[in-house]
């Protein structure tokens, strides 16, 4: 019972378990704000006044320089402030299945519930890219053709995917078992 959490650099790993016996694991990755992001917003908006003062003070010189400007640290403002997913959880209920819920910061939440029946595997896998190599926590599911993504929009590191993956096999061999959660027995 509690929570527990893991920081990584922009990522946050929180394991909620404050359900009774820990029959529902919760788990959430949350983007961590970024201390740069945090330094853009003021500096942008110190650009904006004080291209707000050189407008009203010189009123000869390029308009579309200006207008330019203007455009350029409008957005930058956009670029700092703009984050669309800030959280992506996962709520697995052993005896029903598993919720994938994914947080955008205008207040709208995607969820997607996958049945423990169907579930036949989660897997980790490295993604390998041009640019990039990541981890990725996916969910073979009976009747699909492709794997499902458990995180669709946030690539969280191996180290914070390794307990939620610990915590879907132990969902998935708790399918077939009733008293394979039981510290007794």
């Amino acid at each position: 019972m509690g929570e527990f959490s893991i920081a990584n650099s922009p990522y946050t790993y929180i394991n909620d378990s404050d359900w009774p016996s820990e029959a529902v694991g919760v788990h959430h990755v949350v983007v961590r704000k970024s201390f740069l992001r945090r330094l853009c917003v003021p500096l942008t908006a110190v650009s904006l006044l004080a291209n707000s003062v050189y407008l009203f003070l010189v009123k000869e010189q390029s308009v579309s320089v200006l207008c330019w400007s203007f455009l350029l640290t409008g957005f930058l403002l956009i670029l700092s402030l703009w984050k669309p997913v800030y959280k992506e959880s996962v709520i697995i209920m052993p005896a029903f299945g598993v919720q994938l819920e994914t947080h955008y910061s205008s207040g709208r939440i995607v969820r997607s519930f996958v049945p423990v029946g169907k579930i036949l595997k989660p897997v980790l896998l490295e993604c390998v890219t041009p640019v990039t190599c990541y981890w990725s926590l996916s969910l073979i599911v009976r009747g699909e053709e492709e794997l499902m993504l458990v995180f669709k929009e946030l690539h969280p590191p191996l180290k914070i995917l390794v307990p939620i993956w610990k915590a879907l096999c132990a969902a998935i061999d708790y399918r077939g078992k009733p008293d394979a959660f039981r510290e007794d027995g």
